[in-house]
């Protein structure tokens, strides 16, 4: 019969098992003694990037834009149709309309004058009359309020 390998090797194998049984034990005190050595480090780090990690997670839930688009088609205005009883019954003269429509679309009075191509002088006297048959006292105002009685779109 041929002796195998451990038997012939006895003492090597023996010696092979002891040292890594050594080397495993020794590992282990290695791992402790660090631990202890540097625990109070370690525990503090851990905490740190613990404490991070949930801070970055909750400020990404918590600052996450909350935006809903809502796709709505807005219906068309109808024609625009000027109410002639509402201009009569005012008194607001062709040419204050005119006013009152380029001030609906955001020129200011030197922009108008130099439109309709009169003084700006001409222009506030338009703009005064307009507020007082209008009965309001800003530009905002008289706007809306044109745009209510369907003097202008």
């Amino acid at each position: 019969m041929k002796p195998n390998f451990v038997n012939r090797n006895k003492e090597i194998v023996a010696y092979a098992i002891f040292m890594g049984v050594a080397l495993a034990i020794l590992r282990f005190l290695e791992i402790r003694f660090f631990f202890f050595d540097f625990g109070t480090e370690i525990l503090v780090g851990g905490s740190a990037l613990l404490f991070m990690a949930i801070g970055i997670w909750v400020t990404l839930k918590l600052a996450k834009p909350k935006t809903i688009v809502i796709e709505k088609e807005i219906a068309r205005a109808a024609e625009f149709c000027l109410d002639q009883s509402a201009l009569q019954t005012i008194g607001i003269s062709k040419r204050e309309l005119e006013v009152l429509q380029l001030m609906s679309k955001g020129h200011s009075n030197t922009e108008i004058a130099s439109q309709l191509f009169v003084s700006l002088n001409t222009i506030k006297t338009h703009a005064s009359n307009i507020f007082e048959k209008l009965e309001v006292n800003r530009r905002t105002q008289a706007v809306e309020k044109a745009r209510q009685l369907r003097l202008i779109p």
